[in-house]
């Protein structure tokens, strides 16, 4: 600011305004430059701070590297060629996802006659065992964070207890209402919530996000008069922060990560926030590399800037709370942490409840309000809902319900210890090939890997895959990661013999492995221009909703 001052009190105004007078129109022109100018130095400046000097210029490259390819790609004739390679990788999901069962009726319009009850659960049946990767013997990562045999038939009955129930009408099922204000009481006790602390249930973790990112936008708006908000989140942090971003309207910057740790690169976090800045984030697992950012830091940087601060604990969920109890270093990620404003956690996810749950809790109730939409103005009568939806499923916050008092802080804390315990034992197993690498510092259930040349990661993703292993594929760098859960524990030998197979087979014949995987990851993953891999995206989620 000083240098700023100086360099204004050099200007000569009083020939800038004799110049203006004498010739407006150009002095007008030169100011509209001017502004201009300023404003794209202003954003280079930013992102050089932020980013880097190399980073920036590459990123810069790629911007318009992948502009030139979408005006090619306009042009006759090279377009009709592009298309015509995405229409065939579109198509080649879709075989590949819809098949033709012998026997197997389809059902494109609702039946003229009622069908039997027999009928009905013969065909779930049958659909419910169709082959897919076998989850039940732990070789999906993630996925299905199962409690258990006898819990899910507790949750199933509860399910089934409150099947017709809707929390929108707590007049007509007030015993349901009881039961999501003990959910969302008990979750808060979990985080070391004091009695001003609140929250609601959400049907997951991408909806817990948006609603927090909701309320901080409203909040910035109505407390600081912000009309044009952002939110800075580490590169890392979940894709459910830039879907809210758009689905706002807002400006979202990604902070990038230290390369050895995986964690959010404080300076560059430091550098990011503006008088426009309304949330910060952290993760609490994140999901690519199961790694902790440094949540106390962050906490300090929100309080400094006054802007709020969300700890996404979705996958650290159950685990996190009690790993300085099981034995693990402890992770600070709740309301000790005087900064922090919201918290994301997945009930569904290490707390074994039925899919569909998840609680989003708030300092005080002055912010929830924030995330609630009410309309007074309505013919209907006066409307209000807590989150994205209106009715809801009340059989999934009882199933919820069911599961976290079944399981108790003992249940829960031993499968902490188990769980973690597992993720552990597969990262020494990993450190022990030479050919992989761990990447970032793992605390919870997620170990994240990568290779060394000449082995291709996605090859030996293929190779599990033919071992029947089920693993994430991560880009930026390229790598694997499993998420440990409670199915994954048992089988701890076999993963770790069947990747020491899978990389010597794909360092033995590197040549063989360009294809697969590779072809698919390795194209998202260099492509400039990202709209090529958006309509391959989009052709994947069309295919799950063809017959």
């Amino acid at each position: 600011m000083p240098q700023v001052i100086s360099t204004l009190a050099k200007v000569d105004w009083q020939r800038m305004a004799a110049y203006t007078i004498r010739s407006p129109k150009q002095a007008l022109i030169n100011a509209v430059i001017a502004y201009f100018a300023f404003r794209q130095a202003t954003k280079a400046v930013r992102k050089i701070s932020i980013y880097g000097l190399t980073k920036t210029l590459s990123l810069l490259w790629r911007y318009m590297t992948g502009a030139v390819i979408r005006h090619v790609r306009r042009a006759p004739g090279t377009g009709v060629v592009v298309q015509k390679n995405i229409a065939k990788m579109v198509k080649d999901i879709e075989e590949s996802m819809v098949t033709d069962i012998p026997g197997e009726s389809k059902y494109l319009a609702i039946p003229e006659h009622g069908m039997t009850d027999e009928e009905i659960l013969a065909i779930l049946n049958r659909r419910q065992n169709e082959v897919g990767i076998d989850w039940k013997s732990g070789r999906a990562s993630g996925a299905v964070y199962h409690g258990g045999e006898k819990l899910v038939e507790l949750t199933n009955k509860a399910y089934g207890l409150f099947n017709i129930t809707n929390p929108l009408h707590p007049g007509v099922f007030p015993g349901l209402r009881r039961i999501e204000a003990e959910v969302v009481r008990m979750v808060l006790d979990l985080y070391n919530a004091g009695p001003e602390c609140c929250g609601t249930t959400t049907s997951g973790g991408t909806e817990s996000i948006i609603m927090a990112v909701r309320a901080h936008v409203v909040w910035g708006r109505d407390e600081r008069g912000i009309e044009t908000p952002n939110i800075v989140v580490p590169i890392t942090a979940h894709a459910a922060f830039d879907k809210a971003a758009e689905y706002f309207g807002i400006r979202i910057t990604h902070v990038p990560v230290d390369h050895k740790t995986q964690k959010v690169d404080l300076k560059a976090m430091k550098r990011a926030i503006d008088s426009d800045t309304v949330l910060v984030v952290g993760s609490s697992a994140t999901f690519p590399h199961g790694v902790s950012d440094d949540l106390e830091a962050i906490s300090n940087l929100a309080m400094k800037y006054k802007v709020g601060f969300h700890v996404d604990s979705c996958l650290g969920s159950f685990i996190m709370p009690f790993l300085k109890e099981a034995g693990f270093p402890e992770i600070v990620c709740d309301f000790r942490l005087p900064g922090v404003t919201t918290i994301s956690c997945d009930t569904h996810k290490y707390g074994f409840a039925p899919k569909g749950t998840s609680v989003v809790m708030y300092r005080n109730k002055q912010m929830r309000h924030y995330q609630y939409f009410t309309i007074s103005t309505w013919p209907g009568g006066i409307y209000a809902s807590p989150t994205m939806a209106g009715s809801r499923s009340g059989a999934v916050i009882a199933g919820c319900w069911a599961a976290m008092t079944k399981m108790g802080r003992d249940g829960y804390l031993q499968e902490c210890k188990d769980i973690v315990g597992c993720r552990l034992e597969i990262q020494r197993g990993i450190e022990k090939i030479s050919e992989l690498y761990v990447v970032g510092e793992p605390s919870s259930t997620v170990v994240a890997f990568a290779s060394n040349q000449p082995v291709n990661i996605y090859g030996v993703m293929d190779e599990m895959k033919i071992r029947g292993w089920d693993l994430s594929p991560l880009q930026f760098p390229s790598a694997l990661h499993i998420a440990c859960t409670r199915l994954t524990v048992p089988v701890v030998i076999d993963f770790l013999n069947d990747l020491r197979e899978s990389v010597s087979l794909v360092k033995a014949n590197p040549e063989n492995y360009s294809k697969g995987s590779q072809a698919v990851y390795g194209f998202a993953s260099t492509m400039p221009d990202t709209t090529i891999v958006d309509e391959v995206a989009c052709g994947f989620i069309d295919a799950l909703y063809a017959i």
